[in-house]
């Protein structure tokens, strides 16, 4: 179209209109080969400017392309069966001087092509030229969920598969160590995809502004720069429940604890009795598989059996995530918190009976508390293990996931009036202070053989300073509380001089896990219940330097921004090599800037500091931060009908410029699309659901009746000398 228009300018701009009139008239056709629910043709249908023509079979296409026009023939049977073509095709497509695209094709001409034998597992698409105009750009990373790929050697291909760090870009460059996903064939006008780009719906790739400039470019390549094709549209199969500026309804709130608390049931979290085979729920017994796939006939759960662990990151071509089964005591608690509060405030009372459940099964009838924890003469007596599914998880005891099922468990007796656990939960209390030093410190993880060899002793004289929140402070929470009730300021103690000695390194030397806005979101907790205890100014003073850190990095969405700290201090920080990848924990950002949430780590915790720390000092901006977090959360909660595993969840990773779920996935266990039962959806549905009901964890809990348990346990687990 462009040439035509130059040699006819000097016929003047009538000529041209009319010929821009006959060109809008006539559409550009192109010629598709592929089934009706293929992605990119449901797409190119909407597209003004062409008229689409779809063929059942290679022969049909091929008798039906006329002179020049271009013509896509899309896999559909990706990734299970590579496309056949005929021999002559290639032929016949430069005889009609079609342009084309071509993907997973069994044969191409010129070119040698190797069996499928794995899955990559680490590496991701990168954009390595610049023929897409610079939307997207060379060193993009693209995510091609469930990638599989055609082994073969090209040069000069548009994208990559490579092993790549960086969350929007290679930040370390394309390693040499590819393979190409998209090339020119020489000697031909066609493009080859070695994978099955056109899955780009149905496999849930991101982002999607990036994979609309990819599909742009792949189409205004075959057309020849004939016809300018406009902006690409489709609703992706995982969306935000509203948009960034949308009107939210009146009930807004609680309609997401109800899709929040709905999750479990529709995701499968709960553990249905026919499944204990495939877990094994013993400490010397270790579970068949880490994870099995969602499917509508797993039964319902009651919480008799216990919660699963997580939906996982991994995302197959189908846009299906796996559910992780490990069972795990801060998961435990966590949901039994939701479960109840979420019944308060649906009027849903059998959502009170599966919190009950969930705390009977791990604390009493599980392998929780046999065993060792069980035994009055271990030094584990009392604690409660990681998790039960296998012993690498019963042998752990982190003082952090003990104070997070303590938390859940204590807000579910506040809800249903149920104390059958409160002996329980007090020993607990009384075997983590007995294991935390004279600093006020118990370090991240105490395992069984350790306290087997050390006793609980050596713990309670040992002199630990550790610096992070992360492991630290949600203990410091549980003590503060446990000293209201009983009064007993040995739980005081120790807990303010850890605390002390924390903010006086604030931020800078603390040591930092994923990031350190998660440390800074951590904190508020046992600072606002410290307000609490101890109302005075050095205290309020403290509370206030915490919130400042954290609020600073609040965007105007109600976002909280991830933050990495100085690297020497971090334990997961952000990939330091290509090769670095995947292989360990990590950050959902590669720098400081990124406009990255992390629901996992951050700003779940944050939204329990802030609304604990509303309560305790009434402060009007207090309340505009939570308000404006809690409305984000609202917003960017999981819409999908189509994935009943996801829709209502919360993800960990959440790109608030984009407004959608992005992130690094790096992380080798927590991916960017992973929702944590515990963590992410039981602490954000209990306190959205506590924010309905008006009240705070500590305001709810006050009446609380531990303490009628406490004199005889302190005389078993606390000799007098050390009290």
């Amino acid at each position: 179209m462009k040439s035509v228009l130059k040699t006819l300018m000097f016929l003047g701009p009538l000529a041209i209109i009319y010929v821009l009139f006959i060109h809008d008239a006539a559409p550009q056709k192109i010629h598709v080969y592929c089934n009706e629910s293929n992605d990119l043709y449901g797409v190119m249908q909407k597209l003004e400017h062409l008229e689409v023509v779809r063929y059942n079979n290679l022969e049909q296409l091929m008798r039906g392309v006329g002179l020049g026009e271009p013509s896509l023939i899309l896999a559909d049977n990706y990734p299970n069966e590579r496309l056949k073509v005929p021999g002559n095709f290639f032929k016949l497509l430069e005889e009609k001087k079609s342009r084309f695209y071509i993907e997973f094709t069994d044969k191409l001409p010129g070119v040698a092509t190797q069996p499928i034998n794995e899955v990559p597992k680490y590496e991701r698409a990168v954009v390595n030229s610049s023929f897409f105009g610079g939307q997207p750009d060379s060193l993009d990373i693209l995510s091609v969920n469930g990638l599989t790929y055609i082994p073969t050697q090209a040069s000069n291909a548009h994208i990559v598969a490579a092993r790549v760090a960086g969350l929007d870009s290679a930040i370390y460059g394309t390693p040499k160590a590819n393979k190409p996903l998209l090339f020119q064939l020489d000697d031909y006008d066609g493009l080859v995809s070695t994978t099955g780009l056109s899955n780009f719906i149905k496999g849930r790739y991101a982002p999607q502004v990036e994979w609309q400039g990819l599909w742009q470019g792949i189409l205004q390549f075959l057309l020849a720069d004939e016809t300018v094709i406009e902006k690409l549209e489709w609703k992706p199969k995982i969306r935000t429940t509203y948009a960034r500026n949308e009107q939210l309804p009146t009930e807004y709130q609680k309609n997401s604890v109800e899709k929040g608390i709905d999750w479990f049931q529709n995701a499968k979290m709960l553990v249905p009795t026919d499944y204990n085979d495939i877990l094994g729920n013993a400490p010397n017994k270790e579970i068949k598989t880490k994870f099995i796939n969602w499917n509508d006939t797993i039964p319902g759960g009651d919480g008799s059996n216990g919660v699963f662990e997580c939906i996982f990151s991994r995302i197959d071509e189908k846009g299906n995530q796996p559910i992780g089964v490990v069972l795990r005591g801060d998961c435990t608690g966590e949901v039994a918190g939701a479960f109840a509060t979420s019944g308060k405030v649906l009027g849903k009372e059998d959502n009170y009976e599966i919190a009950n459940n969930l705390l009977e099964f791990y604390l009493k009838k599980s392998s929780a508390l046999k065993g060792e924890y069980d035994d009055p003469n271990h030094g584990a007596y009392g604690l409660v293990p990681w998790g039960i599914s296998s012993y690498a998880w019963y042998k752990a005891n982190y003082g952090d996931d003990n104070a997070r099922l303590f938390l859940g468990a204590i807000i579910t007796a506040a809800i249903t009036g149920n104390n059958d656990q409160d002996e329980t939960l007090m020993r607990m209390l009384l075997s983590l202070h007995r294991t935390t030093g004279v600093n006020g410190f118990r370090g991240d993880r105490i395992d069984l053989p350790q306290l087997q060899e050390n006793g609980w002793q050596y713990y309670h004289n040992g002199k630990v300073v550790n610096l992070s929140p992360h492991m630290e402070a949600y203990l410091w929470a549980c003590f503060l509380w446990a000293y209201d009730k009983t009064g007993d300021p040995i739980f005081l103690e120790r807990t303010k001089k850890a605390i002390k000695t924390t903010m006086e390194g604030y931020p800078h030397e603390w040591k930092w896990m994923n990031g350190l806005a998660q440390e800074k979101a951590r904190i508020l907790l046992p600072l606002a219940w410290l307000v609490r205890v101890e109302n005075t100014d050095e205290n309020r003073k403290m509370l206030y330097t915490a919130l400042d850190g954290l609020l600073e990095l609040q965007d105007e969405s109600g976002a909280i921004r991830e933050e990495l700290g100085s690297i020497e201090k971090g334990v997961f920080p952000p990939s330091k090599s290509n090769d670095d990848y995947g292989l360990h924990e990590a950050s959902l950002i590669a720098k400081n800037g990124d406009p990255v949430s992390d629901l996992l780590y951050t700003t779940n915790f944050a939204l329990v500091g802030l609304h604990e720390a509303w309560y305790t000092l009434k402060d009007p901006r207090i309340k505009k931060s939570v308000d404006r977090l809690s409305e984000f959360l609202c917003r960017i909660q999981v819409k999908s009908p189509e994935h009943p595993e996801l829709h209502g969840g919360w993800m960990r990773a959440f790109d608030f410029e984009r407004f959608e779920h992005w992130g690094s996935n790096a992380d080798a266990g927590w991916g960017a699309w992973a929702i944590e039962s515990g963590w992410t959806q039981g602490w954000i549905t209990t306190i959205l659901s506590l924010r309905e009901l008006d009240t705070s964890i500590w305001d709810l809990t006050n009446n609380s009746e531990i303490n009628s348990h406490y004199d005889a346990l302190k005389k078993e687990m606390l000799p007098i000398e050390h009290q």
